[in-house]
């Protein structure tokens, strides 16, 4: 079950998401938080679900149907968190991928996104299987427990910044975190972290873009591998062998960024 906007454009939100789950031989239902006005360019509009309503989305269908994972997405306002972690908190035993963070939404104002930011923290982060995050998203997400820098932080002091937010997450009660755009030399990395420290780091090689919805395609392989049983970190290595897949053989469908194509492994060869 997917928790996330709806894109018309099929971009991302759960509508890509549920594309990813078929791919992967998954059954995908979705609840919707948000409706977008928007194209593979930009969103030109966002219209909020009201918290009540994607309560009963949920719950019908969870009423009806087993789940064998949970993800979610974006999520516009605080009573949506709240509404989604009372759900989640009924299905401990079923792994939670949590993927707050969309740059295709509209922005909220510095104090009601500090407050969503906050409520995603203390309610969902907690419950969560994996987070996953980019390192500029951490360190939004850690703005709401700590002062931030001066902008001056050695590389050095950077990645110790890094590994004490990980930390906090994972104290939190979260399993995993996974961040996304981690330096590795010249390169850049998706690093795993676990209770033990790092798991795994892989450096990939740079695809030319501009994409749109690559990390909910991320998100969405990890959840869908662990639906179907596979340990977290064989998950990431699953989820992100599929994603470059899926960004090799991107399309532009209009005249905006190149959309991720989720069903590459099914085209037959010229």
């Amino acid at each position: 079950m997917s928790f996330g906007a709806a894109d018309p454009a099929g971009a991302t939100g759960v509508q890509a998401d549920l594309a990813a789950f078929s791919a992967l031989s998954c059954t995908g239902l979705a609840v919707t938080t948000a409706l977008l006005i928007g194209d593979s360019a930009h969103v030109e509009d966002m219209q909020d679900i009201d918290p009540d309503w994607v309560a009963d989305q949920a719950r019908l269908v969870l009423e009806d149907m087993t789940m064998a994972a949970f993800k979610v997405g974006a999520i516009t306002n605080i009573e949506q968190v709240a509404a989604i972690a009372e759900i989640l908190s009924d299905y401990p035993d079923a792994p939670l991928i949590l993927d707050p963070f969309s740059s295709r939404l509209p922005q909220p104002s510095d104090d009601d996104a500090e407050e969503l930011l906050t409520a995603i923290r203390q309610l969902l982060v907690p419950q969560a299987t994996l987070v996953m995050l980019s390192q500029v998203e951490l360190g939004r997400l850690a703005e709401t427990w700590r002062e931030s820098g001066d902008g001056g932080e050695s590389d050095a002091e950077t990645e110790a910044t890094l590994e004490s937010d990980v930390e906090h997450l994972l104290a939190l009660g979260c399993e995993y975190v996974l961040v996304t755009g981690t330096q590795a030399g010249n390169t850049l990395a998706n690093t795993l972290y676990g209770a033990d420290g790092v798991i795994s780091s892989d450096a990939w090689q740079h695809l030319a873009g501009p994409f749109i919805g690559a990390g909910g395609t991320l998100s969405a392989a990890l959840t869908a591998f662990m639906a179907r049983g596979a340990e977290v970190p064989e998950a990431v290595a699953a989820a992100q062998e599929y994603t470059v897949g899926a960004l090799a053989h991107a399309q532009r469908y209009g005249m905006g960024k190149l959309v991720p194509n989720r069903f590459f492994h099914f085209e037959m060869p010229s």
